[in-house]
């Protein structure tokens, strides 16, 4: 039997406002837009959006997603990262750094609809 190859996971996060969307994840986390998708105008809106390896899908989409998601993304320099989002000034987000007991560093980011954004590195 061969071997399983297991790819990174992608996880769908439910939203309710496009231009919310957008300004958060586009503008304020500086997320690159993939591609988006409507099966016609007027009709909800699904997208993904990417920075570096990390890869999320946005859906307007009911039972796509519930509102309220947690997910975490490990990166490197999240020091860096928190520092260029407060120097952003975006007045519904002020995320700090927090040492957990368990040898990580964690800045937690909500976004417009409930869902919590962990990024994390791990200690040195």
């Amino acid at each position: 039997m061969e071997a399983l190859a297991f790819k990174a996971p992608i996880p769908v996060l439910r939203i309710f406002d496009e231009a919310k969307a957008r300004e958060f994840y586009l503008d304020f986390l500086g997320f690159h837009l993939d591609w988006e998708h409507r099966f016609e105008n007027n009709f909800p809106l699904y997208l993904q959006i990417s920075r570096g390896a990390c890869v999320i899908h946005l859906s307007e989409h009911h039972g796509d997603a519930s509102p309220g998601a947690t997910v975490r993304i490990e990166m490197d320099q999240l020091e860096d990262y928190r520092n260029l989002l407060i120097g952003k000034e975006y007045k519904y987000a002020k995320p700090g750094l927090e040492s957990t007991s368990y040898g990580l560093r964690e800045m937690r980011v909500g976004d417009p609809f409930g869902n919590r954004l962990i990024f994390f590195d791990r200690k040195t």
